[in-house]
């Protein structure tokens, strides 16, 4: 298993006209994060340099030109450009988003190719990045497409972790996308991440309903007894511990939350709204259920206080140390399954 420092965090430089840079600057400041990691940012030390100065940051920066070039314990900055990039903090602006999917693109390639160990994604704009080489809502589509497995948003904060039966889709579109296949994957796939990336044995996981009330008998709407119900019995009845479908506003209401694992919302709204006023600052978006690791902040890319030195880096941070303890995880829980122990009679 690799020593904490050697462990390499790649880093998607995002929007440069919001926050992210400050917010990664600000982290990578205290150099005890360097004992814990090595971070490489996908991007240009010119660049950083200029976001630096502006920031007043401290944080020694180490331009590379390739990534055979990490140098364990320092702030690595792969050049992936060389032209001057003109910042306008709080401007939405195409051709930063250009330079955003730039440095995610390679990042996630590196990551592809094990040359980095897990990837934090700064945030981005999700209107000026779109092009013809990028037609994807946002980072965790573009993942799913390149990397293996069945992505699925899962955000944490501490022991509360809510994922998504549906994420990035208009709410009238909501119902006509939940299907038997599509609930037991993800229920599936959150209870192997909670097992093997979180080391929750026999993880406890709630299911929160559609309509409100639960659907209150069918007097609401019928999904819940047509098909959350019955598919939640089923995958009870064959050993994983998921509950309900329970009424979303009483359940967060009374603190029932805090009795699960997961919870698991049937759309975005339902699920992001009492996570960030439950977290808000603190939380982080983790990519659950690829073959790889993938965290980035709960926030956006904050036009409005972009460039004035006045953004809160906590849940970047969190999101570095999330990715640090999955990647660990997830080796524990590898050289735990990999040989299983031999049963006496195995031993005669």
């Amino acid at each position: 298993m690799k020593k904490a420092e050697n462990i390499i965090v790649g880093i998607s430089i995002g929007d440069l006209n919001g926050i992210g840079s400050e917010v990664i600057l600000k982290t990578f400041e205290d150099a005890r994060m360097l004992e814990m990691c090595t971070p490489v940012i996908f991007a240009n030390v010119k660049t950083l340099s200029f976001l630096r100065k502006n920031f007043e940051s401290t944080a020694p920066l180490h331009g590379i030109d390739k990534l055979e070039q990490i140098v364990t314990g320092k702030i690595n900055v792969l050049n992936l450009w060389r032209e001057p990039v003109s910042i306008e903090f709080g401007v939405n602006n195409e051709v930063v988003g250009e330079y955003a999917i730039k440095s995610f693109k390679a990042a996630t390639q590196a990551l592809k190719e094990e040359l980095i160990d897990v990837l934090v994604t700064a945030p981005i704009n999700k209107y000026n990045i779109q092009s013809e080489a990028f037609k994807f809502p946002g980072h965790t589509d573009y993942l799913n497409e390149e990397l293996e497995g069945d992505a699925l948003m899962l955000m944490v904060s501490g022991s509360l972790r809510i994922g998504l039966l549906t994420d990035h889709i208009p709410v009238n579109e909501v119902a006509s996308h939940l299907t038997e296949v599509l609930i037991r994957k993800k229920i599936a796939t959150i209870n192997k991440c909670l097992t093997q990336d979180f080391s929750i044995n026999k993880p406890k996981i709630a299911v929160l309903g559609l309509n409100p009330h639960a659907g209150d008998g069918g007097v609401i709407g019928s999904e819940e007894d047509k098909l959350l119900r019955p598919v939640i019995k089923k995958m009870f009845e064959e050993g994983i511990m998921v509950f309900g479908p329970y009424p979303a506003d009483g359940f967060f209401g009374s603190n029932q939350y805090e009795k699960f694992d997961a919870i698991i919302a049937t759309y975005h709204d339902q699920g992001l709204i009492p996570f960030k006023t439950l977290s808000f600052g603190n939380g982080v978006n983790y990519t659950a259920g690829l073959n790889k690791v993938r965290t980035s902040p709960d926030h956006g890319t904050a036009y409005d206080i972009a460039g004035k030195n006045l953004a809160n880096y906590n849940s970047f941070k969190e999101a570095v140390y999330l990715a640090l303890d999955v990647y660990n995880s997830r080796n524990e829980y590898k050289e735990m399954t990999k040989r299983p122990l031999k049963t006496k009679r195995e031993h005669l």
